[in-house]
């Protein structure tokens, strides 16, 4: 986005997450809010991702949609013991920082990949 207050927002977002995990009421608000900066930029696929990200949240209390995957996983890989418990807020942690540049057409594709998942969900 080009917006330095939905830059800030991003920021925040995701700083926010870091110190508390995902706190729905906050995080529910302050997507709304990064919502707005979206449809004043006119961003379709921003506004509808984000969207359908807190009416997610709303439901679920977490955030259940898994990183896109950029390559096939080595079976042989060792994955880290608490996955799961971090999965959710890494998940939508990467989600919110694609919003930053969306000039980025990996960025684009990979919103597209979370508006199809949390569609599908």
């Amino acid at each position: 986005m080009e917006n330095k207050k939905a830059i800030k927002l991003i920021d925040k977002i995701l700083e926010d997450l870091e110190k508390t995990g995902i706190n729905s009421d906050t995080l529910i608000e302050d997507l709304k809010n990064l919502r707005e900066y979206a449809l004043e930029e006119q961003i379709p696929l921003a506004v509808k991702v984000l969207r359908f990200t807190y009416e997610h949240i709303e439901e679920n209390d977490s955030f259940l949609i898994p990183i896109p995957d950029d390559e096939p996983v080595d079976e042989d890989s060792e994955l880290p013991e608490n996955k799961d418990a971090k999965e959710p807020i890494q998940s939508l942690k990467y989600m919110i920082s694609l919003m930053k540049s969306l000039k980025n057409k990996m960025n684009i594709s990979d919103l597209r990949e979370y508006r199809d998942a949390l569609m599908a969900h």
